[in-house]
Parts: structure tokens; C-alpha cells; sequence
């Protein structure tokens, strides 16, 4: 089941216990996508704003 979340701490926190993260680049967003045990948590921000939380996660990160 999906899950939206628009929290940036708290979407760095579940990418603690995560397998890993979807990044799909759109022209005005990115999507980040944390595929967790039981749920796919997505995260949309500004392409500017997604490099720096790229570089904060601590799962695997797969472009899509």
C-alpha cells in the first residue's frame, strides 16, 4: 500500500530500514520512492532540494 509522505526528516528516517530508493526525475519534480518491507513510501520535491536529500540516504538508490 502507497503512502505519501511531505515530512523530509521523517522520509530520512525510513530510509534507515528500507531496501532501497526509485528516484524518477520528472521536469518540475522528483520522486523518491522507499520500498520498505510493507509499504512504498513517496516523496515529491524540487530537483534542487532532491540532491541534497539523496545524498543524506542510507539505502540503496536505483534511477528509474
Amino acid at each position: 500500500m502507497p503512502v505519501e509522505i511531505f515530512d523530509v526528516d521523517e522520509f530520512i528516517k525510513i530510509a534507515e530500514r528500507a531496501k532501497y530508493c526509485n528516484i524518477k526525475r520528472l521536469e518540475r519534480e522528483v520522486k523518491l520512492k522507499l520500498r520498505t518491507p510493507r509499504k512504498l513510501f513517496t516523496l515529491k520535491v524540487n530537483p534542487t532540494k532532491a540532491e541534497e536529500i539523496i545524498k543524506k540516504l542510507s539505502c540503496e538508490i536505483r534511477e528509474v
